[in-house]
């Protein structure tokens, strides 16, 4: 058996955003107050500008770093362990209740399609009280696979 050779793929915004769209989970990185890294498992969809969006709660973790310090990293993973990943760097913002509703409701859409009835969804947001983490791609690295060198 041949061994993997890693790959790294340079993509533009454009493959980036194809490539992280069906992909949904992912390491959330921010910035703790103590200048060390926060890293939260997320599940990730890609709204229709182009970022990355996570739900959160506005009392988690991610979401204090994030209004603290709005540099935040992700990396998306594929679904199979050792299949290609990508991490995504830029400034990421919180959304909270009332402004969040819609964008939520965008993000369940990206990630699950339609809910049986959106009244009862966007009803359950404000009663959780959800909030909506975006991050803006600025910079990211190719698309990589693990494996071997190719020496």
């Amino acid at each position: 058996m041949s061994p993997n050779i890693a790959t790294n793929t340079v993509v533009t915004r454009a493959e980036l955003v194809d490539f992280v769209r069906p992909r949904h989970q992912a390491i959330l990185l921010t910035t703790r107050a103590d200048g060390g890294p926060q890293a939260s498992p997320v599940t990730c969809g890609v709204d229709d500008e182009g970022r990355i969006v996570v739900s959160t709660y506005p009392e988690r973790a991610k979401a204090r770093n994030v209004r603290r310090d709005p540099r935040a990293s992700v990396v998306v993973l594929s679904d199979e362990f050792n299949g290609p990943w990508v991490q995504v760097d830029g400034p990421a913002e919180i959304l909270d209740i009332p402004e969040a509703i819609e964008p939520l409701v965008a993000y369940y859409r990206v990630i699950a399609g339609e809910h049986p009835d959106w009244d009862e969804y966007r009803e359950a947001m404000i009663k959780q009280g959800k909030s909506l983490l975006r991050l803006t791609p600025e910079r990211w690295g190719p698309v990589a696979t693990g494996g071997f060198p190719p020496r």
